[in-house]
C-alpha cells in the first residue's frame, strides 16, 4: 500500500499568468506582490527612486557644498599653487618655498606684522573692556529709556568701514578737524593725529574701538539677560556684594560669549584693512601699515601674486594658532 500524497491537480490561473508574463527575467509572481510605484502600480525593472528619504538631505546641502567647492575650495587650493610658483602670465614658474623664504627675510612684513600686533594687544582688550562697561549699564534696570541707549550704541557698527574712515580723516585733520578744536577749548595744542607715527597707531585704534564697541556691547548685553535671576538673589541672600557677585557670577556665565568676542576680535584685527587704508594709507612712515595692507600692496599694486598668496597663508597660519591658544586659554574647563 503505497502512502505518497495524491498528486494535486495544476491551477489554471497559474498557467495563464506565466503564458502571459512579459519576457523580464522576473517570475510572474514577483510582478503582483513585489515593489510598487505611486498609485500602488508595479514598479518598473532596473529604475529606482532618486528622491527618498534618504537622499532628500543631501539634496538640500548640495547648493551649500558646491559654493563652497567653487568660491571658497579652490581659491583655496589655487592661492596654494600660487604661493608656490613666481613671475606672471607666461614667465610663471615653479619655485618651491622661495616665496616663504623672502617672507622670513622681509624686514617690511616684519613691520607691518608688529604694527598689527601693536594694534591688537591695545585695541582689543580696550574695545572689549568698553563693551562690557556698556553692558552692565544698558542691562540695569535704573537706566530709563534703554530701547534708546541700546540703539545708539549698536548705530555705530552699522556704518561703512569706509565711510567711517573718511568720517574720521575729517574729524581728525590737524587744521580743521572737529577734535582739535575741542581741544583748543580746554588749552590743549592740536595734534598731528595722521602725520605723526605715534598719533595714528592712536587714531586707528579710536577708529576701531568706535566702530564695534556697540556692536561687542550687544552680544554681552544678550548674555547677561540669560543668566537666572536666582543666582543673584542667592549671592545677595549669602552677603555677596556688587563686585563679589560680578566676579562670581556675571563672568563666570559670560565666558562663552567672552571667548567668542575675543576670537571674533582678533580674527578682525589681524584682517585689518579698511580703517587704516583709508585713514593713512599705511602712513606715516609705515606705521600704520598691516599685513593685509601688505598683501594688498603686494597683490594688487605689484602683481607679485605668489608672494601676496604666500603673505596670506602666513597670516592665516597666524590667525590659526592664536585661535587655538585663545579656545584652550578661555575654553569651558571641565
Amino acid at each position: 500500500m503505497s502512502l505518497a500524497p495524491p498528486e494535486r491537480a495544476p491551477d489554471p490561473r497559474a498557467a495563464t499568468a506565466r503564458a502571459t508574463a512579459p519576457a523580464t527575467g522576473v517570475p510572474a509572481g514577483a510582478a503582483g506582490r513585489g515593489v510598487r510605484g505611486p498609485a500602488g502600480r508595479p514598479a518598473r525593472p532596473g529604475r529606482r527612486r532618486l528622491l527618498t528619504r534618504g537622499s532628500f538631505p543631501y539634496l538640500l546641502i548640495t547648493p551649500a557644498v558646491l559654493g563652497f567647492a567653487v568660491f571658497k575650495a579652490y581659491p583655496i587650493a589655487a592661492s596654494f599653487w600660487i604661493s608656490l610658483t613666481i613671475g606672471n602670465g607666461d614667465s610663471e614658474r615653479f619655485a618651491g618655498l622661495a616665496n616663504y623664504r623672502r617672507l622670513l627675510a622681509d624686514p617690511l612684513f616684519w613691520t607691518a606684522l608688529r604694527n598689527t600686533a601693536l594694534i591688537l594687544v591695545v585695541q582689543v582688550p580696550l574695545m572689549l573692556g568698553l563693551a562690557l562697561l556698556v553692558a552692565l549699564g544698558l542691562n540695569s534696570t535704573k537706566v530709563w529709556l534703554r530701547p534708546l541707549w541700546r540703539l545708539g550704541v549698536f548705530i555705530p557698527s552699522l556704518t561703512g568701514l569706509v565711510a567711517a574712515g573718511v568720517m574720521f580723516s575729517v574729524i581728525l585733520n590737524r587744521d580743521a578737524g572737529l577734535l582739535n578744536w575741542v581741544l583748543s577749548l580746554v588749552g590743549v595744542d592740536p595734534v598731528n593725529w595722521l602725520g605723526s607715527p605715534f598719533w595714528a597707531r592712536v587714531a586707528v585704534v579710536l577708529v576701531i574701538t568706535w566702530h564695534y564697541t556697540g556692536y561687542n556691547a550687544v552680544m554681552y548685553l544678550a548674555g547677561l539677560q540669560g543668566i537666572p535671576r536666582e543666582l543673584y538673589e542667592a549671592a545677595m541672600v549669602d552677603g555677596a556684594g556688587p563686585v563679589r557677585r560680578f566676579f562670581a557670577i556675571t563672568l563666570p556665565q559670560l565666558r562663552p560669549i567672552l571667548l567668542l568676542t575675543v576670537v571674533l576680535s582678533t580674527i578682525g584685527t589681524l584682517q585689518l584693512f579698511d580703517e587704516p587704508y583709508v585713514l593713512t594709507g599705511g602712513g606715516p612712515d609705515n606705521s600704520t601699515l598691516t599685513v593685509t595692507m601688505y598683501l594688498y600692496n603686494n597683490g594688487f599694486k605689484y602683481f607679485d601674486f605668489g608672494y601676496a598668496s604666500a603673505l596670506a597663508y602666513a597670516l592665516a597660519l597666524i590667525v590659526s594658532v592664536l585661535g587655538i591658544v585663545q579656545v584652550r586659554l578661555m575654553g569651558e574647563r571641565r
